[in-house]
């Protein structure tokens, strides 16, 4: 049997008790190794490691259009299953978390349907979550991709 392999991202972050109580509390990771300039979480079965720096060395956003929304060209996330995502989507409003971008769906009704949500944690570290309604979609080229 082939496992599949498994994503790390480190990540700067300017709080790291800030990020612990996002990543856990709110996401409902789980924190691992730590150390004083950083913190593992199980970011749904993958590694990310948040690293404590200066707030002057975490860089500025910049953002792409897509949708007639600001899309933030540096961020990090998940595709979760359809029914995954609504329940996501539901503990991030009962958690009062601001949308940068509030969840919608692309391509509504077509080939590649997809629910898209951009949030931001407290470093400014910004966060897409999305669902398609068929995975097997992902790559395909056969969709509009703007």
């Amino acid at each position: 049997m082939t496992t599949q392999p498994l994503f790390h991202l480190a990540f700067p972050v300017i709080d790291l008790e800030e990020a612990r109580t996002f990543y856990v509390d709110i996401l409902g990771c789980v924190s691992g190794r730590e150390s004083d300039r950083w913190i593992d979480f199980d970011f749904f079965g993958h590694q990310l490691v948040a690293h404590l720096v200066d707030p002057k060395d975490h860089a500025a956003t910049v953002t792409n259009p897509v949708d007639d929304h600001a899309v933030p060209a540096s961020h990090f996330g998940l595709i979760l299953d359809w029914e995954l995502y609504q329940e996501f989507v539901d503990r991030l409003r009962k958690a009062n978390v601001d949308f940068v971008i509030e969840p919608y769906l692309r391509f509504e009704g077509l080939r590649g349907e997809q629910a898209t949500l951009f949030i931001r944690d407290p470093s400014n570290n910004y966060l897409e979550f999305k669902a398609f309604r068929d995975v097997k979609m992902l790559f395909d080229k056969d969709i509009d991709s703007h």
